[in-house]
């Protein structure tokens, strides 16, 4: 039986998780993600416009960066989680562009039982993004509730 996801138990402080596999970002993808977002910025869609900026290209949007990194990281850190409690110190280290490939890892920084649920716990992460030279583009932390694999047994639902 395969898992996805992770129980509380299951987290240990240190750990490195290497998402797997890598996405490459097209223009396409760039491009939609900024129109259903209704990001109009000339970076991202007018390519005219921004061989004219420092770049000398479009850039790709960085929500959308953020929003993969953390779609990378479902299966590893927050498959079987209650809820993402909080995102945190969303860093863009460096620009992203079509056809840049990217990879994800994440490192567990803590992790704590719920002081309100025995059948839970918290556990706080940092997501590092890489291109494919090896470069960070982003980073960013979480909390993500996640079950116990062995709740105890005290009547409690699985309410957040």
């Amino acid at each position: 039986m395969m898992s996805y996801g992770r129980y509380f138990e299951e987290f240990t402080v240190g750990d490195i998780y290497k998402h797997w596999p890598g996405r490459t970002i097209t223009e396409f993808d760039d491009t939609w993600f900024s129109l259903m977002t209704m990001n109009q910025n000339p970076l991202h869609i007018d390519e005219h416009y921004a061989r004219s900026t420092q770049h000398g290209r479009r850039l790709v949007n960085g929500t959308f960066v953020f929003a993969l990194a953390v779609g990378m990281s479902v299966a590893d850190v927050s498959g079987r989680c209650i809820a993402n409690l909080e995102y945190e110190y969303i860093k863009h280290i460096a620009a992203a562009f079509h056809g840049d490939t990217i990879y994800a890892e994440t490192e567990v920084l803590d992790k704590r039982e719920s002081q309100s649920k025995s059948d839970r716990g918290i556990v706080y992460v940092e997501t590092r993004v890489r291109n494919q030279h090896d470069q960070i583009v982003l980073t960013f932390r979480r909390r993500v509730l996640v079950p116990k694999k062995e709740p105890d047994k005290q009547g409690e639902n699985c309410d957040a």
